[in-house]
């Protein structure tokens, strides 16, 4: 009488099973079928974003913290170097300014009038004489770029905001400029030497 029973059971199996493959299946059994089929889905969509995420981290960039120049050991010795230039220049050290800028040193005011370009002499004239006249220097820089080229200079982009007082007629006046610049670098040894845009 069991095993007329089991028998009886396990027919029943086959004939759901070959119902359901009919379309005549039971409708929880369509549904848990679905809902594995689903989780399979969203497993397999979990997998690729977790994929994609590591990829994406793994091609970030790293910046040199406050600039926007990727974090390199030359890049780090270049911008350390315009440090260097940036402290000297609100400390009002003329004589770190002289000891960094290339003998070489040009630049042409940014126009075609030879009255506005400024040479060694002409940049350490101002420097020993009016620029030792101001008070308050602030000089915050934010870093934009920093490229090597091929025939050896260093072309340090970024912007900057200045502030500084003169004497004038009644008091001291207070001046305020915020601009693009770039510095123009060589190698220089173990440092660097400032050839432009100081």
């Amino acid at each position: 009488m069991a095993r007329t029973q089991e028998r009886r059971g396990r027919a029943r199996g086959r004939i759901s099973r070959r119902g359901w493959k009919n379309g005549r299946g039971s409708a929880a059994a369509r549904g848990l079928l679905w809902q594995k089929a689903r989780l399979t889905s969203m497993t397999r969509l979990s997998l690729a974003s977790c994929l994609a995420l590591l990829a994406s981290i793994g091609c970030s960039r790293a910046y040199i913290p406050n600039t926007d120049v990727e974090d390199s050991g030359e890049n780090r010795q270049v911008i350390l170097f315009c440090e260097q230039y940036r402290h000297a220049l609100e400390d009002k050290n003329v004589s770190e300014l002289l000891k960094i800028m290339s003998p070489a040193y040009f630049e042409d005011g940014g126009n075609t009038k030879s009255e506005d370009d400024a040479d060694y002499d002409r940049t350490r004239e101002f420097l020993t004489g009016d620029f030792l006249k101001t008070s308050g220097i602030r000089y915050e820089i934010r870093y934009r770029r920093v490229t090597f080229t091929q025939t050896n200079h260093i072309y340090v982009d970024y912007t900057y905001a200045a502030a500084w007082k003169v004497p004038g007629l009644k008091a001291d006046e207070w001046h305020h400029k915020v601009s693009d610049n770039r510095l123009d670098l060589v190698r220089d040894h173990d440092s660097y030497k400032i050839l432009g845009g100081m």
